[in-house]
């Protein structure tokens, strides 16, 4: 029995488990809801979780453990020959015993011992699933009636069904933070590892990018890991991005919360947020297809050397993406400024565009400041559009019409190809990652220093 159908039997005994917990509360009051210490639905809700947690941990855990031990049990079967092949050779056996399970096609003739390996892991997986469904669902039959059980007129069971509520936010608030830390420790070891064959000085204060994919393995030469030119090529498009997307969507939201009529705002507002919609790759399309060529024409007519993918083009196709992130946010954050300031402003005297420079826009100046940080975050992130848009070639310039290439780019052409896993070509991927992830940590917590800075003036 799969485990979705499991799942899906748990939670009608959860549903069941609500229904009798609230008729039997009902029942032993006598009908009469004022002699419960509860409402009837607590005392259902108290039931349902009995009949659901219990279960679904243990349904959770038979999920991941499972596999581990039927890979084990197929593993012990093989022959002693076979076990001892190396560890790439025994990864191919067991991959052809996994696509003979899966009905997969098999390259060359299947050995008999992976078609009893593969019709033993088969008989395994079919016993543990029924014994699954069999432990879980009694399970949760078990939890039904030890909940309905305890129900009684003195049960206090919102006490424990808020209790229960409270750690379950516990719990998804530690998974989301658990999640955060492995992502960094995992991206941390295997930078520690990298720094172990490059130094951290030629890596953070490098001024050439050249991993020498061609040269890996053949004279030792490890190429060269130069951080500045990627940075450097992120910072640049990203103010190119912001000095389109800032001033627009700023003054776009501007006009739509103090100018704009209602009819105008209705239309308008969806119309910009369509804008963050559009995949990133059509965004990329149109900048190599349409805008770069573009600017390559316009700059060769008045006598300019523009390439087709550069900086500009990457920088003004990423502004016009991130603009919904300032406008539609900057928009609801000068629209909750409280009208109360407004009037005041009026009352000295004040015109509109006075009210809005010296009292609407410090007001809101905390939450205008974050919008524009997260369009920041937007913009350092990005890598499709700098990949169609901006080229590949990592440069030291000033020049915006020239090429220029992202951290995120190089992450991930650092993970395409045949290199191995631990050679350092590889490796600085996850170096460059974790040079990433620190600087949007700075960028946060600089947006929080402000909003924490201007907030105290207008509480």
């Amino acid at each position: 029995m799969s485990s979705t159908l499991v799942l899906a039997v748990v939670l009608l005994m959860m549903l069941a488990g609500f229904v009798v917990g609230r008729q039997r509360a009902l029942a032993t009051a006598g009908g009469h809801t004022r002699t419960l210490h509860s409402r009837p639905p607590y005392y259902g809700s108290y039931v349902a979780l009995w009949a659901a947690v219990p279960a679904l941990v243990l349904l959770v855990l038979w999920v991941v453990v499972e596999p581990m031990v039927v890979d084990m049990v197929v593993r012990n079967s093989l022959p002693d020959d076979v076990r001892a092949l190396p560890p790439d050779k025994l990864s191919l056996v067991l991959t052809t015993i996994d696509n003979l399970v899966r009905g997969r096609a098999t390259v060359g003739d299947v050995p008999a011992y992976a078609k009893e390996a593969a019709a033993r892991q088969q008989s395994v997986h079919a016993t543990a699933s029924w014994a699954m469904a069999v432990l879980v669902i009694g399970l949760a039959a078990i939890g039904l009636f030890f909940g309905a059980r305890r129900i009684a007129p003195t049960l206090r069971a919102r006490n424990h069904v808020e209790r229960a509520a409270t750690w379950g936010l516990v719990g998804c608030s530690a998974i989301a933070i658990l999640t955060t830390v492995g992502i960094v420790c995992s991206m941390l070891f295997e930078t520690l590892h990298f720094f172990s064959m490059v130094p951290p000085q030629d890596f953070f204060f490098g001024l050439v990018w050249d991993p020498r994919f061609s040269a890996a393995g053949r004279d030792g030469s490890a190429g060269q890991f130069g951080l500045i030119p990627l940075l450097w090529g992120t910072v640049f498009i990203s103010l190119i991005a912001m000095l389109v997307a800032v001033p627009i969507g700023l003054l776009s939201a501007i006009y739509l919360s103090e100018y704009a009529h209602k009819v105008v705002r209705a239309w308008v507002k969806p119309l910009l947020e369509i804008l963050a919609g559009i995949p990133t790759v059509v965004y990329g399309f149109f900048a190599l297809s349409t805008l770069g060529p573009l600017f390559r024409d316009v700059g060769a007519a008045v006598g300019l050397d523009v390439s087709a993918t550069s900086a500009l083009t990457a920088g003004v196709v990423m502004g016009v993406m991130i603009i919904p992130f300032v406008s539609s946010l900057s928009d609801d954050i000068i629209n909750a400024v409280p009208q109360s300031l407004r009037d005041g402003s009026y009352a000295l005297g004040a015109t509109q565009s006075e009210t809005i420079k010296r009292v609407v826009m410090p007001a809101a100046l905390p939450g205008i400041v974050g919008s524009v940080l997260l369009a920041v975050s937007r913009a350092i992130g990005e890598t499709m559009i700098v990949v169609m848009a901006a080229g590949i070639a990592a440069k030291l310039t000033l020049n915006p019409f020239d090429s220029v290439t992202t951290v995120t780019v190089k992450i991930v052409s650092q993970l395409t190809g045949d290199l191995e896993f631990n050679s350092p070509q590889t490796l600085v991927a996850f170096a460059l990652g974790l040079t990433l992830f620190a600087v949007t940590l700075l960028l946060n917590i600089y947006a929080l220093h402000i909003v924490r800075k201007y907030r105290e003036q207008y509480d």
